[in-house]
């Protein structure tokens, strides 16, 4: 051993793998000049031999061995592998060590410590990449003995696997020995896995510039005070929801990015200590929160020159519902709680006041004091329907219609009423109020304050701005994209009116997609309006940014145009010679006298202004699919649905356990808020008595954030013994008057109007005579011709409905308790036909026991609290009564006759 020994180090190899000799190497190695050029050889240790780890060079060969295979990734990376051989100075110049560009390149670090230690001793810049866990690791336990280090990146997504994705890091804590890098200045632990602070970098006391971007931190520690020499800090795109009121502390702080978090608010009555303290803060970067107010502390601040508070609900009020109000002069106290089920609709108020909890999220509020006296309240639920729905450009509905009664009722204070939705990113949600005959927008979001009970809704809208313009000028900036701005001049307007902006962001990829044109680029599109609408004195300067990909020195200003649009009429012209389009570096700028709607584009094409007109329309419309199942338990019951196509699997799974069916149709296109119809052909037939049934299509209005769904049965067409093989196919309803010539034109198949047809397959009726036997229930008519007639296929359809509540709708019927359970033992697992059993059960003795068996139908429903089968069953006995009335005009009885029946 010792020969061989002494015959490495004449030969000038320094053996790293070997730590019995690991010590006399070092002390060669530290002998040696900082000039000397070393080779590395990154050679595998099973291929090396003794005899083999001679080299020739004039200089030390260094043999650094490749990673074990367990470290390296299992499939193949963009990121270069490290080479079997190579200078030293490929990755160590100077004082600088790059190490995060090749694969495995962390675990070099700890192999250099052992080969040449007082070169790496000397490192002041050192950059790490952190994919590797076992690289990583090794690379841990030697940064501590680096104490001349100044800057230190240890980052991930510096390494791209096959597809060009970069992989993340996986740096998730810091040894507490990281503390001994006293001289550390510069620390970037980007895009890692970190969940908290390290508490070893509070003791770094010269550490200026933090970067703790794309990790996973929710809270930041108080002692994060301590921190007195940072300068720049960046917690960018994070979990945090608070900020301690320690972060005052850092007197030194100038740049502040708490962009892409989750930040909903900036206490008033902590920022006062921290930010407000922060008197050599320059920059402040906040952007993409859900920040509302910004404390008038910051404006106090002597060096701050920029504020970016793009994406954020400033100004907005929250959208959870407020705390309970006090009543006057007492301390605040806890109102009384209700919580309502399904089918309780109705429930009583006191003046002491109530908070109650409606069942799909939404509340009221009834403070103390709204109602003189105990008032008793009913809620329900309505189908969208358009005349219960008002949307303008770009507006999705999100919430069912509630129906809050009694409509003519007035509270002696406001009543809150909160609406619960799904949050929409860059877009806000506002209440709507429908009195009866109109809609009104109210001014506060998912909660609103008022007075008497009607209809509402949420709806998710395009973030609106809205200043004041007196006749001394104003200026409005976009809260979507602060690039964004609109100047008035002064003497623009002679008295003052009210401006709104709206912004509409537009993916490069969309246009490109709808226009066809790979070169295609578009601006974020505009909406301006404004109250009185006049046009302005003196010409409005309005700013917009490039389109995305250009600048000022890369435009081509012949290929870009500026578009006025009149969404209403579907026209877009170009008016980019009226506009006097100037271009700077990052934006456009052009003047106008009247608003509207206004695009810049960017495109080689010339047909400009139909080309915008065909893409505005695709913006507005929807890719969905149609789902058509049948329960495994009962083929005839047939589940139609209608989703977009990124919500289609999640549905199919969902409904797998219970449904079966073909794979969903081919995408659609479809218009929110937009008609279309169900037609069952080849031998299928459904009840067409229903009041959603039109020329034996059922209708439905598509709403993207809604469910879009209906529960039907089905029968074979008259006659038919043997197995059918029909289908459902998808039409749309009226085209909408506002839909482009072209696209209104679009022809599928043989039908302008058909978007899908699926197949569906019923049994034959003789298949299975006994089952068929036992389920089939006589033919009945129940009523009379006063209070209108339910025929079998009303009561079939208003089973599928009932569900869980049978039981106590049979109560209210008039059944016993005893029948109820026979029923339920008779078909049990089968709510299906337990629901079908007690209702034609009910009604083949009421049907014989004389008028009025609708009335006492439509009592029990409400009794209930199924408001709304009590509502569909008056549709159908108001479709019936008018099909009476016209049979008997047919067959030439007088006037007196049909009024019997008259509504």
């Amino acid at each position: 051993m010792s020969k061989r020994k002494g015959s490495e180090k004449e030969e000038g190899n320094i053996p790293i793998n070997n730590e019995g000799e690991e010590n006399d190497g070092i002390e060669e190695e530290e002998n040696l000049p900082c000039s000397t050029c070393l080779s590395l050889s990154f050679e595998d240790t099973l291929a090396s031999t003794p005899s083999s780890s001679s080299s020739s060079s004039s200089y030390p060969s260094l043999p650094i061995f490749s990673l074990p295979p367990s470290s390296s990734s299992p499939l193949p990376l963009l990121s270069p592998p490290l080479p079997p051989r190579m200078e030293l100075s490929a990755v160590l110049a100077d004082t600088r060590l790059t190490l995060d560009v090749y694969q495995g390149g962390a675990a070099v670090l700890s192999a250099l410590w052992k080969a040449v230690p007082g070169q790496v001793r000397r490192v002041q810049y050192l950059r790490l990449g952190s994919e590797d866990s076992d690289g990583l690791g090794e690379a841990l336990s030697v940064l501590p003995r680096l104490t001349q280090l100044r800057s230190l990146a240890i980052r991930g997504r510096c390494l791209q696997d096959s597809r060009g994705d970069p992989l993340p890091g996986l740096l998730s804590a810091l040894p507490s020995s990281f503390s001994f890098l006293t001289s550390l200045t510069h620390l970037d632990l980007s895009f890692n896995r970190l969940a908290s602070l390290p508490s070893c970098l509070l003791a770094l006391p010269l550490l200026s510039s933090l970067l703790l971007s794309h990790n996973l931190l929710s809270t930041l520690p108080p002692s994060i005070g301590s921190l007195h020499s940072v300068r720049y800090l960046s917690l960018l795109g994070n979990r945090l929801q608070t900020l301690p009121p320690s972060l005052g502390r850092l007197v030194s702080l100038q740049t502040l990015d708490l962009s892409h978090n989750l930040l909903e608010s900036l206490p008033e009555e902590v920022l006062p200590e921290t930010l407000g303290s922060l008197l050599s803060l320059r920059e402040l970067i906040i952007h993409s929160n859900d920040i509302r107010s910004i404390p008038e502390c910051l404006k106090k601040l002597p060096l701050l020159n920029r504020l970016d508070s793009r994406n954020n609900p400033l100004g907005q009020p929250p959208t959870p519902p407020p705390a309970p109000l006090p009543t006057s002069g007492q301390t605040e106290t806890e109102l009384p709680e209700l919580h309502l089920g399904l089918n309780q609709h109705c429930f009583s108020v006191s003046a002491a006041g109530c908070h109650v909890f409606l069942p799909r999220g939404a509340e009221l509020l009834f403070p103390p004091g709204c109602v003189a006296e105990t008032a008793r309240l009913k809620w329900a639920e309505r189908r969208p329907d358009r005349k219960w729905v008002w949307l303008e450009e770009h507006e999705y509905l999100l919430s069912q219609p509630l129906e809050l009664l009694p409509h003519g009722i007035t509270f002696l204070k406001p009543v809150e009423v909160c609406l619960s939705y799904h949050r929409s990113r860059r877009r806000e949600v506002v209440v709507r109020r429908f009195d009866g005959q109109s809609w009104s927008s109210l001014l506060t979001l998912a909660c609103c304050s008022v007075r008497q009970f009607s209809w509402f809704v949420a709806v998710s809208r395009l973030v609106r701005d809205t200043c004041s313009v007196p006749p001394e000028g104003a200026l409005l900036v976009s809260r979507v994209d602060p690039g964004i701005k609109l100047t008035f001049p002064p003497s623009a307007t002679v008295q003052t009116r009210s401006v709104t902006l709206q912004v509409l962001q537009v993916l490069v990829s969309e246009v490109q997609q709808f226009s066809g044109d790979p070169q295609a680029s578009a601006s974020p599109l505009l909406c301006v309006s404004q109250s009185p609408s006049l046009p302005f004195l003196r010409p409005v300067t309005v700013q917009v940014p490039l389109p995305p990909g250009l600048t000022g020195h890369t435009v081509d200003v012949s290929c870009l145009y500026l578009l006025h649009g009149d969404p209403l009429a579907q026209i877009w012209t170009d008016v980019t010679a009226q506009a006097s389009l100037q271009i700077t570096q990052l934006y456009a700028i052009f003047t106008v006298t009247h608003f509207s709607w206004y695009w810049l584009w960017y495109t080689t094409r010339r047909c400009v202004s139909g080309m915008v007109r065909k893409v505005y329309h695709r913006l507005r419309q929807f890719r969905v699919q149609f789902l058509v199942l049948q329960r495994k338990s009962d083929p005839m019951q047939v589940l139609l649905q209608c989703l977009p196509t990124g919500k289609v699997d999640g549905a199919v799974q969902s409904l797998s356990a219970q449904y079966e069916g073909p794979q969903p149709s081919d995408l659609c296109e479809l218009l929110e808020g937009e008609q279309f119809f169900a037609g069952f052909e080849r031998g299928i037939e459904i009840n067409t008595d229903r009041p959603d049934c039109v020329k034996g299509r059922l209708s439905f209005i598509f709403y993207s954030h809604l469910k879009n769904h209906k529960e039907v049965y089905i029968c074979p067409s008259q006659g038919k013994q043997e197995p059918v093989r029909g289908q459902v196919s998808f039409y749309r309803g009226e085209v909408p008057s506002d839909t482009p010539k072209e696209v209104a034109e679009k022809r599928k198949g043989h039908d302008s109007q058909w978007m899908a047809t699926l197949p569906l397959r019923l049994p034959g009726i003789l298949s299975d005579k006994k089952e068929v036997e036992e389920l089939r229930h006589p033919p009945l008519n129940l009523g009379d011709p006063e209070s209108g007639y339910l025929t079998e296929a009303n009561l079939l359809a208003i089973s599928l409905q009932i569900g869980q509540d049978w039981r106590s709708i049979g109560i209210n019927l008039g059944m016993s308790y005893q029948e109820l359970d026979r029923i339920q033992y008779k078909h049990r697992d089968n709510l299906g036909a337990v629901v079908l059993d007690m209702l034609f059960h009910w009604a083949g003795w009421r049907g014989g026991e004389g008028p009025g068996a609708v009335p006492e139908l439509v009592e029990a429903m409400i009794d209930s609290g199924r408001r709304d089968l009590a509502d569909e069953i008056e549709d159908i006995v108001k479709l019936g009564k008018r099909k009476y009335r016209d049979s008997l005009k047919r067959v030439g009885l007088d006037a007196d006759a049909s009024s019997a029946v008259d509504e």
